[in-house]
């Protein structure tokens, strides 16, 4: 069995901002497989991309912990934890909030750099790597006016890989997109998955989480249940698809 990527334990958040304080996540206990691909499903407020920001340290929890590879997340300060969501995650969301002064190729880069000073050549070449691999490499000099949706979240996915991270989280990163560029984009994360990356994703939409080998469940900020769906191939689209939504419809999704 693969060692752990990710572990959660007794996960709480609770926002007090409000009377009463409102509970969006409850004692969640998780844990994510090197390598492995999860999808978060549950009904809107269910707490899922809670969830995602607690797991990836962009908020912190109320309470229990978050393990990376073993390095407790909770703990660290905010430029301890910054640098760690620089070098060793990468993250898509629905929106790119890619800068519209700069090219597609630079706002790609610009991590890179960040992460690695002294390296620009090194940062450069897996720029254009990462930009061959998935396609978009006519586009590099574009604005992000000036291309299309789907291939902004395709550069949206080499931003989240230039610096090589150990684990990937998405959230909903086709909610803004029709069903083709939603293909286009699961393909390259399917893609992602397959080249051993581990991925962690947030979504509404059956056929995207069909992708994943696993899919948990959440409701009222608690996990209450798990589907294993195990590798995903194109032959098994359709009937993979159709279990995962048997499965959701029995859970009042």
């Amino acid at each position: 069995m693969s060692p752990i990527a990710l572990h959660a334990r007794r996960l709480s958040r609770t926002y007090r901002t409000t009377s009463p304080p409102v509970h969006v996540l409850d004692g969640i206990d998780l844990e994510v497989r090197d390598g492995e691909f999860i999808v978060i499903m549950g009904a809107s407020g269910s707490g899922k991309s809670t969830l995602l920001y607690c797991l990836s340290g962009m908020d912190r929890p109320t309470g229990g912990s978050v393990e990376l590879a073993g390095t407790d997340l909770t703990v660290l300060t905010a430029k301890e934890m910054s640098r760690i969501r620089l070098t060793r995650m990468g993250f898509v969301f629905q929106q790119a909030h890619f800068l519209a002064n700069l090219s597609i190729r630079d706002n790609v880069l610009l991590p890179a750099l960040n992460a690695s000073p002294n390296d620009p050549d090194g940062a450069s070449s897996r720029v254009d790597m990462l930009l061959e691999r998935f396609g978009i490499a006519e586009l590099a000099g574009r604005r992000i006016t000036q291309v299309s949706g789907g291939q902004i979240q395709r550069a949206s996915i080499c931003r989240a890989l230039v610096c090589s991270p150990e684990i990937l989280f998405a959230d909903e990163p086709t909610g803004a997109l029709n069903t083709s560029m939603t293909t286009d984009v699961m393909d390259a994360l399917t893609q992602v998955h397959a080249d051993g990356t581990t991925l962690v994703m947030v979504t509404h939409e059956p056929a995207c989480a069909a992708r994943a080998e696993r899919v948990i469940y959440l409701r009222d900020g608690t996990v209450v249940d798990e589907l294993r769906l195990g590798a995903w191939t194109a032959a098994e689209a359709v009937p993979r698809e159709d279990r995962l939504l048997a499965w959701l419809r029995a859970r009042d999704f």
